[in-house]
Parts: C-alpha cells; sequence; structure tokens
C-alpha cells in the first residue's frame, strides 16, 4: 500500500494544475491588455500550465517523493511572487496571488512551510522586477477584476471542502478515542469510567423521579486457582468468555462493564430487584455451562450480588458497597449463588 509520502505528489497534482491554472488566467488577461511581449506571455504560460506537469513527474520518479513535493511547493511560491512584476504590480491580482499562495502553505498543515516561503518570494520577486524591469501600474480593470473572481470563488470553496475533511478526520478520530476510552479491549464491555458514569446517571434518576434501577456484580469463582494453575493467557480467555454471557443477557439501554480483574458491573435502569434477580441466575447458569475449547474439562462458576437503588445510597459508592456486600453474601453462601442484598435469604443455584 502506498504510503502518505507517496501518495502527497497525486493529492496535489489537480490542486496545482487547477490552482495554476487559474492563477495564469488572470495574469493573462493583465497581460492582454498591457500589450505584452512575447517574453512576458512565456513567463506566464511555463510556470502556470508547464510547470504543474513537470512538478508531478519530478515528484512521482523522484526516490524522496515528500522532499521534491516540499521544494516543489517552494516554486510555486516564487512562481506566485514573479507573476507580481510581470503583472506591473496590478494591485489586486498581486495581492490576490501572493495571499492565496501563503494560505494555501498555511492549509498544507506542513509546519513552517509558509514562512520558508517568504523569503523565496521575495527573491523570486526582486529577480522578476530585475529581468522584466521595475514597472508601476496598480490600477484594477474592470476585466482584471472578472478574471480574479474565479480564483476567489473556487479557492474559498476548496479550502472550505479541505477544512470540513479535516473537521470530520479530527472527528471520526475523536469517536474513536472515545470509545477506546469507552470500551475495555479484552471483554468488549464498557470499561469502568463509563460504567460509573452511566451507574451515577442511574441512581441520580432513582432519587429524582423513583425509577428503578438494580446493580449487579458478579465475580468469577476460584479465578485465582484458574490463573496460578493454568496461567493468564486461559485467565484471559475465561474472562472473556464469561463477559460473552454477560453481554447476551443485557438489553440496549443497559450497561454492562468490567469493574476490575476478574468482576463485572451491570446496570439495569428501569428494573425491578425480582426481575434482576432472574436476569442474574440465567447469567449464572450460562456462566456454569461455559466450556473452554483447549481445556473441556475446566469448570466455571461465578457469583453474582444484585442491589436494587435506594434513597439510602447518597452516592454511588454507597450503591457498590450494596452490590458488593450481596456478591460476598453469594461467595460466603458456598459460591455459584446469586444474592440480593436487601433480600432475607440468598437466591440458590438452580
Amino acid at each position: 500500500m502506498p504510503t502518505p509520502e507517496r501518495q502527497m505528489p497525486r493529492r496535489i497534482y489537480p490542486l496545482r494544475v487547477l490552482g495554476m491554472g487559474l492563477g495564469g488566467a488572470v495574469v493573462g488577461v493583465v497581460l492582454w491588455e498591457r500589450h505584452a511581449s512575447v517574453y512576458a506571455w512565456l513567463g506566464m504560460v511555463l510556470p502556470a500550465f508547464v510547470w504543474p506537469h513537470v512538478a508531478y513527474l519530478l515528484s512521482r520518479r523522484s526516490t524522496d517523493p515528500y522532499r521534491t513535493e516540499m521544494r516543489n511547493l517552494l516554486v510555486d511560491s516564487a512562481a506566485a511572487a514573479a507573476f507580481v512584476p510581470l503583472m506591473h504590480f496590478n494591485l489586486l491580482p498581486s495581492v490576490l496571488l501572493l495571499t492565496l499562495t501563503l494560505v494555501d502553505k498555511v492549509t498544507t498543515g506542513i509546519r513552517g512551510l509558509w514562512a520558508r516561503s517568504i523569503p523565496v518570494m521575495l527573491l523570486a520577486g526582486v529577480a522578476s522586477a530585475v529581468l522584466t524591469g521595475w514597472h508601476w501600474a496598480p490600477e484594477t480593470s474592470f476585466a482584471v477584476l472578472l478574471a480574479c473572481l474565479p480564483v476567489m470563488t473556487l479557492h474559498t470553496l476548496s479550502v472550505s471542502v479541505v477544512s470540513y475533511q479535516l473537521i470530520r478526520q479530527v472527528s471520526r478520530q475523536n469517536q474513536m478515542l472515545d470509545e477506546l476510552r469507552r470500551i475495555d479491549s479484552l471483554t468488549g464491555l464498557f470499561g469502568r469510567g463509563h460504567w460509573q458514569e452511566q451507574a451515577e446517571a442511574a441512581l441520580r434518576r432513582h432519587h429524582t423521579t423513583d425509577e428503578p434501577a438494580c446493580m449487579l456484580m458478579m465475580d468469577i469463582d476460584h479465578f485465582k486457582e484458574v490463573n496460578d494453575e493454568h496461567g493468564h493467557a486461559v485467565g484471559d480467555e475465561v474472562i472473556r468468555a464469561l463477559a460473552h454471557v454477560v453481554r447476551g443477557h443485557v438489553r440496549a439501554g443497559d450497561c454492562a462493564g468490567r469493574y476490575g480483574g476478574d468482576e463485572f458491573a451491570i446496570i439495569l435502569p428501569g428494573m425491578r430487584a425480582q426481575d434482576a434477580l432472574a436476569i442474574a441466575q440465567r447469567i449464572r447458569a450460562q456462566a456454569e455451562g461455559v466450556r473452554l475449547r483447549e481445556l473441556p474439562d475446566l469448570r466455571l462458576t461465578s457469583s453474582i450480588g444484585v442491589a436494587p437503588a435506594d434513597h439510602r445510597h447518597s452516592n454511588l459508592r454507597a450503591w457498590i458497597e450494596s452490590a458488593d456486600a450481596a456478591l460476598y453474601a453469594a461467595k460466603k453462601a458456598g459460591r455459584n449463588r446469586v444474592a440480593g442484598c436487601m433480600e432475607p435469604e440468598l437466591v440458590p443455584a438452580v
């Protein structure tokens, strides 16, 4: 696959053809008005209509296309500055070409390119003035004004399109970064930060509207022994397998996340304790049936604590502590259990 450096000449080529061509057309109108010599016309035609194709060939055949294209961009700046004395310093097209040339260098995103262009433009302008003579005719006719309009219009549109594309690219990258921040890479579940944000939102809704919500805290039984006996790679496989079970039992509006290590947390907004206990039992039962392809004899179980949101939970930490207490009760009762922190009895494993 071509690298961005290799693709650079192909991306710049059509823009150079368009930009230099439109600039050359403006210069051509000025030259036509003052009945310029053949040499002046050559000074316009070669940079405006021949140079873009030469620059493309130089970059394509270069062993270092990026460096060659950097030099080509500086030549573009020199050509634009050389047009100014050629037009006898006609005010509007001169200011227009010099300004847009610098804007183009800024929009490339190449650090310092615009600053390097300034001395190159000054030298090219002085050299052009020496060759063509220091003629001063700043007045701009209506015909030249009309010739400048396509340059201004198309350049503005092209810069706007490029800016829009950059904004969209940055937006997509920000979305990817946000996704990386929210998703745990091992399990595919939400990370702890995002999960806690959703839990806090559910608890606030409960306090303001009495909307029910439940928290499930799930832990893999004897996970340390699995790690010690079979290694961390198998341990990661176990975590992924049980995370897959969890994902299969959550609704679109629920939030299942990795709380830490081998512990999972699930927020069930709008759900009452009895329904949450039933979901927890289904998760526990399916987790018990999980088998690893490499270790078919390995038996996996899990313990789950269920804690409905309560007005006594003044903050998220209190709610988590309730779910942790229910999880501890399930483990204390022999593991492979579901327990509700506010239930009078443990809900036994089926």
